[in-house]
């Protein structure tokens, strides 16, 4: 999950389909456009940010969220990016792509998203978006929680051929606090499994969004986590259901917890960097992981020819970097993200 942003500015955003195309929609100065296109292919819905929107871009972020998040969760963070990546390089124009992974945000709204409910078809899904759209694949994959293992599973079959001889390894992954092999319950409070049973036990219907609100917090949960909660569902008629859709959400994250990508790690291909961002007050990491991750990042400089992995501690935060602090995470991110582009 994603605690909720509030953007600077509006963007233009797009649910896409085939028979519409796939032109980009920048970040521009106005009021939220949807697009009206009948729902009918398995597109991921996405925001676009980029500061000059007359120019191409010169390099691509995709951003991805974490579970029952959305892109729109990541708006101030990716603005602030790419204002200071524009700051520290002017000739570079970067375009940061906030995906709506499968079941949440706006594409739950879309249909064709069918089982199984993984991390390998969410970062399916990605490449499929790439193609539909007829864009150059990103440099850049930014996924926090979750969406760091879709990252993670794109990398990895991009790596191996899956998505065809046209897709391109990223050459950068940022992986922001998620594990990367199988998650072990005991490492956390269980917060994200109360939630979810929680969420599993109301019915589909629901009064209004104060009253899911009040039921999370006679419960125990924190207002924050309650408030945000409530910013999951939509009206429907005269009550409010969920936007995302909640049992497939579940089924993502039961493979998030189950999937392990060491191996991806240990062997990274050529040309691919892969940053963890290991929050310092994240309940996340077990010390033995922290260990392997600070060995793997040393090998580096006795390999020069293969692929890197660096871990950053970000200080002064919990699980939700961007929102806990949202100045370390652009310290550590923005000089490392200048390297990916090729002068």
């Amino acid at each position: 999950m994603v605690a909720s942003l509030r953007a600077s500015s509006s963007l233009r955003s797009r649910l896409l389909s085939s028979s519409s195309g796939c032109s980009p929609w920048r970040f521009l100065l106005s009021s939220p456009v949807h697009s009206d296109a009948p729902h009918q292919t398995e597109t991921l819905a996405f925001d676009e940010i980029q500061l000059s929107p007359e120019k191409p871009p010169t390099a691509t972020a995709f951003v991805l969220h974490g579970l029952l998040g959305s892109g729109r969760n990541w708006r101030s963070f990716s603005r602030a990016l790419a204002s200071e990546l524009h700051n520290r390089s002017p000739s570079d124009e970067w375009r940061m792509v906030l995906v709506d992974l499968r079941n949440h945000g706006r594409s739950a709204g879309i249909k064709g998203f069918g089982p199984p409910h993984n991390m390998s078809t969410a970062a399916k899904d990605l490449a499929d978006l790439v193609k539909a759209c007829g864009w150059t694949w990103p440099d850049v994959v930014v996924g926090h929680s979750m969406g760091g293992k879709v990252a993670l599973d794109f990398a990895e079959s991009c790596s191996r051929g899956v998505y065809g001889e046209s897709a391109v390894l990223p050459k950068q992954l940022w992986v922001l606090d998620s594990v990367p092999g199988q998650v072990v319950t005991d490492n956390s409070d269980g917060e994200v499994e109360r939630v979810l049973q929680t969420l599993a036990s109301l019915p589909s219907s629901l009064p209004s969004r104060k009253w899911v609100v009040d039921h999370m917090l006679s419960l125990g949960f924190s207002k924050s986590l309650s408030e945000w909660i409530g910013t999951n569902l939509k009206n429907d008629n005269d009550d409010v259901t969920w936007a995302s859709d909640l049992q497939a959400a579940i089924d993502m994250f039961n493979s998030y917890r189950e999937k392990s990508y060491w191996e991806l790690l240990e062997h990274p291909p050529k040309d691919l960097e892969i940053a963890i961002v290991q929050a310092e007050r994240s309940d996340r990491w077990a010390p033995d992981d922290v260990q392997r991750l600070k060995a793997l990042a040393k090998r580096r400089e006795s390999k020069p020819d293969a692929g890197k992995v660096s871990l950053h501690v970000l200080p002064n935060s919990g699980h939700w970097v961007h929102v806990d602090n949202p100045k370390g995470l652009l310290e550590i991110m923005a000089p490392n993200f200048l390297s990916a582009v090729t002068h």
